[in-house]
């Protein structure tokens, strides 16, 4: 039973963690013949707009992008005249066409309700709202999105519009600010395992009376100077890292983030972003190039393993000298995680966790982790020589 327990908790803590990565998309509108949907209901300025056009028919229908295809706001019609967006298109039957308006993000800067159509038979329509962003969103764009967007459209201009040598860049910045509290939850980790055994001791002497057990267990983290908190707080730290990464990387080519660029940057290309790093297409998943991404997801998981190996060291060779005081048999034992089941995921779990979110989201994000994991081993080591000084 409770492995059980511990499997469900494993289950729900993986499935968590990539629930955040997933995005859900709107649900289309279904026209008799031709199917217009846009990829959002709402939007809020300066908007990113995608329009889908979907051909139902069991023909092939040929049409153009703007004599064709209408946009109005208010019963005014926006004029995309001589843009690149106005092109030819044969639509086999079936098939899908999607129309990417964000370089015309400077025509769509009013609120209001927008509709499309199309002069195709029977005229369908789909329409949209672009809205103005509240104060707070207003507040963190100007201090916190602008400037970190600036910064990172400049590393990649003094790269050489190169997407993977920013990534490097950017990960090592990320590490050389993160070093001082990973070095502590290292070191806390590491003092956490060294006391397990003092720990086991009060949990068995102080059994069945959980406020009691509370104090004392409170009063040894103190006397130990431990924070058993760190190693969770680190990782809840570096967890919206990684989401906000996910999503830069995501949309770095969105022509609206031109929208957002400093008067030093205005001549900033966004097409010239080069995504192809050694060989790999940073934009593409394990799915597409499965040959590059085995390796490249091999490699990430065998350092994600090296480096919890490392941080369990300790851990194993208490466990081998028998140090460990043997399990509780109380209801609480009962209905929380085995420490050394926790150990055993940590170990094994982790890197095919890594091995799949590598594998199955861009390489640009596994490029990421197995650089941060490399900085990890290596502070890993210098933390565990420092410890067998003392």
């Amino acid at each position: 039973m409770k492995k059980i327990i511990d499997f469900i908790i494993i289950f729900l803590l993986v499935f968590l963690i990539v629930g955040m990565f997933n995005k859900k998309e709107q649900a289309p509108i279904t026209d008799w013949w031709i199917v217009l949907t846009t990829d959002k209901t709402s939007y809020s300025i300066p908007a990113s707009i995608k329009l889908n056009i979907k051909n139902l028919t069991a023909k092939e229908v040929s049409f153009n992008t703007c004599k064709n295809i209408e946009l109005k706001w208010n019963s005014w019609k926006v004029s995309f005249s001589g843009s690149t967006i106005c092109k030819d298109i044969k639509l086999a039957s079936g098939k899908t066409e999607i129309i990417n308006y964000a370089s015309e993000y400077k025509k769509l800067e009013t609120a209001g309700k927008y509709v499309f159509s199309a002069n195709i038979w029977n005229e369908p329509i789909s329409s949209f709202e672009l809205e103005n962003r509240w104060t707070i969103s207003k507040i963190f764009i100007a201090f916190v999105y602008e400037p970190i967007l600036n910064l990172i459209d400049w590393l990649i201009l003094i790269t050489g519009y190169s997407l993977g040598w920013w990534i490097i860049i950017i990960t090592i910045i990320i590490r050389i600010i993160l070093l001082h509290p990973q070095h502590k939850m290292m070191i806390s980790q590491k003092k956490l395992q060294a006391v397990q055994p003092k720990i086991k001791e009060i949990q068995e002497k102080y059994k069945g009376q959980q406020a009691v057990l509370g104090q004392k267990l409170m009063a040894l983290y103190k006397e130990e100077k431990v924070n058993p908190m760190w190693s969770c707080g680190f990782m809840l730290i570096q967890m919206p890292i990684l989401f906000v990464l996910y999503n830069v990387i995501l949309e770095i080519r969105d022509p609206v983030n031109s929208y957002y660029l400093y008067s030093f940057l205005q001549n900033f290309e966004i097409d010239k972003i080069n995504h192809i790093f050694f060989w790999i297409d940073l934009f593409k998943t394990g799915l597409d190039l499965p040959i590059q991404w085995v390796i490249l997801s091999l490699i990430v998981a065998g350092l994600q393993f090296v480096q919890i190996k490392l941080s369990l060291a300790d851990k194993a060779k208490q466990t081998k000298k028998g140090a460990i005081i043997e399990k509780k048999k109380d209801w609480f034992a009962a209905i929380m995680p085995d420490a050394d089941v926790m150990n055993k995921f940590m170990q094994y779990g982790m890197p095919l966790m890594v091995w799949v979110f590598t594998f199955t989201f861009f390489a640009g994000l596994g490029i990421y982790w197995g650089i941060s994991t490399w900085f990890m081993i290596v502070q890993q080591i210098v933390v565990n020589k420092i410890l067998k000084k003392k």
